[in-house]
C-alpha cells in the first residue's frame, strides 16, 4: 500500500491508501461489496442442489454431483431465494452503516495498471448504504409481493412462480444493487458506465417482470428501448471523452476541462443524456410513467429512489466534480442557464402532470420527475457560487450538496413506502386506479395512516423528512443567492443573485403538489371502498414489517435526523468542492 497525491484543479488533496485490486487488503476494505457477490453466487447454487449424479466416462460408477436431479426438501423451497437475497442485503448493509454513523471510516482507493478504478470514501459509502436499504425494503417486500407456492393460503393468488422464477427476481434484485454500488465507487467514467449499465439491464427485466400482463410486457419494453437509446447517446458522449482528454479518469479530466475545446462540451452534453434518463428529468422522462405503472410496486419504489440516486451520482460526478465552473468564465453562464431551465420545467411538467394522473403509480412517478427538478436547482445553486458571481463562503456548496444526499436518502423512507403500500393492495388484486385506495382508512387504519403520512412527506408537510429535506434545499439555494449581503442590514431584488428564482420556483411547486397528494387522503379517508374491496387487505408479515420502517423513518428522520445530516455532510465533504 502507498500514499498518492492528486491534483484536482488547481488545489491538491490527499488521496486515500492506493491497494491494488484483488489483493488481500482489497478484500478487507470492500468486504461487504465481496458479501453481497457471495450472496449472488448462493443463490445461483443451493436452489439447484439436488441428487443428481455423474458418471465417470467408460465406467459405471457414478460420482454425486448435487448440481441438478431431484432437488432437496430443503433447498428446493421456493422460499429460499428470497431469504438468501434479503439476508445478504441486511448483512452488507449492516457492516456498511456501522462503519459510516462511526465517522472513522478509512478512504481507500482500487488501483489496476497504474489507474485508480474504484474509491471508497465518505460519499461512495453513503450512496451504498442507501441503494442497499432500497433493495433490502424492496426484497422484503416482495416475500410476500411474489409469493411463493409452499407458504400456505397463497395458492388463490394470480402470481404464482415455481423455484425457478423465485431465483430469477432476487437474483435481478442482487445485481441491481451490485451495478449501484459499482456506480458509486466509480472513479472512471468506463467503469461509472459498466456499473450503470450493470444495474440498468437488471432493472429492464425486473420492469417487464410480469411479462403475463400487458402493462407488465410493455412497460418493460418502453423502458427498455428508451433506456437503451440513452445509453447509447451517453457511450457515444464517453468516446469523445477520450478523444479528446486520452482519458476516462474524473480527476484527469477536471484538471484539463478549462483546456477542453467544443468537442468536449458536446461530449458532457451526450453523457449527461444517459444520466437525465436515470433521474427522470425532463425531456428524458417519457418512459418513467409508463414504467413505473407497469412494474410490480416494489420493484417501481426501487426505481423512484435508488435508481435515481444513481443518475445523481452522476450528474454529481460530472456537473461537480469534472464541469464545475471555474469563477468569471463566460462559457459557464451556458451550463448555469440550461441547468436551471431545465430545473424549472421538470420540477413544473412533473407536478402538472401528476395533478391529472389518476393512476396512483403514475402519480407517484411524476412526483419523482418534479423531485429531479429540485434537485437540479441545487447542482445549479452550486454553480452559481463557484461561478463567482455570489459572494458566499466555500462551505455553501458543501451544505446544498449535503441537502441533497439528504433528499434523496430520506426519499426511500416515504416515496418507497408509499409504493409499497400499493403493492399491498396490488395483493389483492391490483392498484391502478385511485378508486383502489377508496376506503382504505377504512379497511385497515393503520395502513391508511400510513400512506396519508408518506403522502404528506412527499408534500413537505413538518415535522416529517419530507419537510426537513426540502427546507434544506431551498435554504441552501436562498443563501447561495443572498451570500453575506444580508450583513449588509437590508437585501434588495437587483442584488440577489437570478438563482433565488429556482427557490421560488420550488416553493411554487410544492405547493402545487399538495393537492395531488392530499387528494390521496381524501379517497383513502372519505370514499366508499368500491365493489369487491371490502374486506380487510392481506396480511403479509414482510411487506407491513417494510412499510413500519419505512413510516418510523419518515417520522424519526424528520424530528431528529442529526446522525444522517453528519453523513450528508461528511459524504459532501468529500467532493472537495472548495
Amino acid at each position: 500500500m502507498s500514499e498518492v497525491t492528486m491534483v484536482h484543479g488547481e488545489d491538491e488533496f490527499d488521496l486515500p491508501t492506493v491497494v491494488e485490486v484483488f489483493s488481500t487488503d482489497f478484500w478487507k476494505a470492500f468486504a461487504p461489496e465481496t458479501i453481497l457477490i457471495c450472496g449472488l453466487l448462493l443463490i445461483f447454487i443451493i436452489p439447484n442442489l439436488g441428487n443428481s449424479k455423474f458418471r465417470i466416462p467408460l465406467t459405471k460408477v457414478r460420482v454425486p454431483w448435487f448440481l441438478g436431479g431431484k432437488r432437496f426438501k430443503v433447498t428446493g423451497s421456493p422460499a429460499i431465494p428470497g431469504i438468501l437475497a434479503t439476508g445478504t442485503l441486511f448483512t452488507a448493509l449492516g457492516m456498511m452503516a456501522i462503519e459510516a454513523i462511526d465517522g472513522n471510516m478509512d478512504t481507500t482507493a482500487v488501483m489496476s495498471n497504474g489507474i485508480v478504478i474504484l474509491q471508497m470514501d465518505n460519499f461512495s459509502r453513503f450512496f451504498e448504504i442507501l441503494f442497499l436499504a432500497a433493495v433490502l425494503l424492496a426484497s422484503m417486500a416482495s416475500l410476500d409481493r411474489i409469493p411463493a407456492h409452499t407458504f400456505e393460503g397463497k395458492k388463490s393468488l394470480e402470481e404464482m412462480y415455481d423455484n425457478r422464477r423465485q431465483a430469477d427476481f432476487y437474483i435481478l434484485m442482487l445485481t441491481t444493487a451490485i451495478g449501484m454500488c459499482i456506480v458509486a465507487l466509480a472513479q472512471d467514467l468506463f467503469v461509472l458506465f459498466v456499473g450503470l449499465e450493470l444495474a440498468s439491464l437488471a432493472t429492464y427485466v425486473l420492469v417487464g417482470f410480469h411479462k403475463e400482463s400487458k402493462a407488465g410486457a410493455e412497460s418493460g419494453v418502453k423502458y427498455f428501448i428508451v433506456g437503451s437509446v440513452a445509453s447509447g447517446v451517453g457511450l457515444y458522449g464517453l468516446s469523445l471523452l477520450y478523444l479528446e482528454f486520452g482519458s476516462l479518469q474524473l480527476h484527469t479530466i477536471a484538471a484539463n476541462w478549462a483546456d477542453s475545446t467544443i468537442l468536449g462540451t458536446i461530449a458532457l452534453g451526450l453523457v449527461l443524456v444517459g444520466f437525465g434518463f436515470k433521474v427522470s428529468a425532463a425531456p428524458f422522462h417519457f418512459a418513467a410513467p409508463d414504467a413505473y405503472a407497469g412494474a410490480n410496486s416494489p420493484v417501481a419504489g426501487v426505481l423512484a429512489t435508488a435508481s435515481k440516486a444513481m443518475g445523481m451520482i452522476g450528474l454529481i460526478r460530472v456537473l461537480l466534480v469534472i464541469a464545475l465552473p471555474e469563477a468569471g468564465a463566460d462559457e459557464s453562464a451556458i451550463w448555469l442557464y440550461t441547468l436551471a431551465t431545465l430545473s424549472v420545467i421538470t420540477m413544473t411538467w412533473g407536478n402538472v402532470a401528476a395533478l391529472g394522473s389518476t393512476n396512483p403509480k403514475r402519480m407517484l412517478a411524476y412526483s419523482s420527475v418534479a423531485h429531479a427538478g429540485y434537485m437540479l436547482a441545487a447542482l445549479t445553486a452550486v454553480g452559481a457560487w463557484k461561478w463567482g458571481e455570489v459572494e458566499a463562503p466555500g462551505d455553501y456548496a458543501e451544505a446544498i450538496v449535503a441537502a441533497v444526499l439528504f433528499h434523496l436518502f430520506v426519499l426511500v423512507a416515504f416515496k418507497l413506502g408509499a409504493f409499497l403500500v400499493l403493492g399491498l393492495l396490488e395483493m389483492e388484486g391490483g392498484a391502478s386506479r385511485l378508486s383502489a385506495l377508496s376506503g382504505l382508512a377504512r379497511r385497515d387504519p393503520l395502513i391508511g395512516t400510513a400512506m396519508f403520512i408518506f403522502m404528506l412527506a412527499l408534500a413537505g408537510v413538518p415535522p416529517l423528512a419530507g419537510f426537513m429535506s426540502k427546507f434544506l434545499v431551498i435554504a441552501g439555494i436562498v443563501s447561495t443567492s443572498v451570500g453575506e449581503l444580508w450583513m449588509n442590514g437590508t437585501v434588495s431584488f437587483s442584488e440577489i443573485h437570478w438563482v433565488w428564482w429556482l427557490a421560488l420556483a420550488m416553493f411554487i411547486n410544492s405547493a402545487i403538489s399538495v393537492f395531488y397528494y392530499l387528494r390521496i387522503g381524501v379517497v383513502m379517508f372519505l370514499d366508499v371502498p368500491e365493489e369487491g374491496r371490502r374486506k380487510p387487505l392481506p396480511y403479509g408479515a414482510s411487506i407491513r414489517m417494510a412499510i413500519w420502517i419505512c413510516l418510523v423513518a419518515t417520522i424519526l428522520l424528520g424530528l431528529s435526523g442529526d446522525t444522517l445530516i453528519d453523513m450528508c455532510y461528511r459524504a459532501a465533504d468529500s467532493l472537495n468542492l472548495a
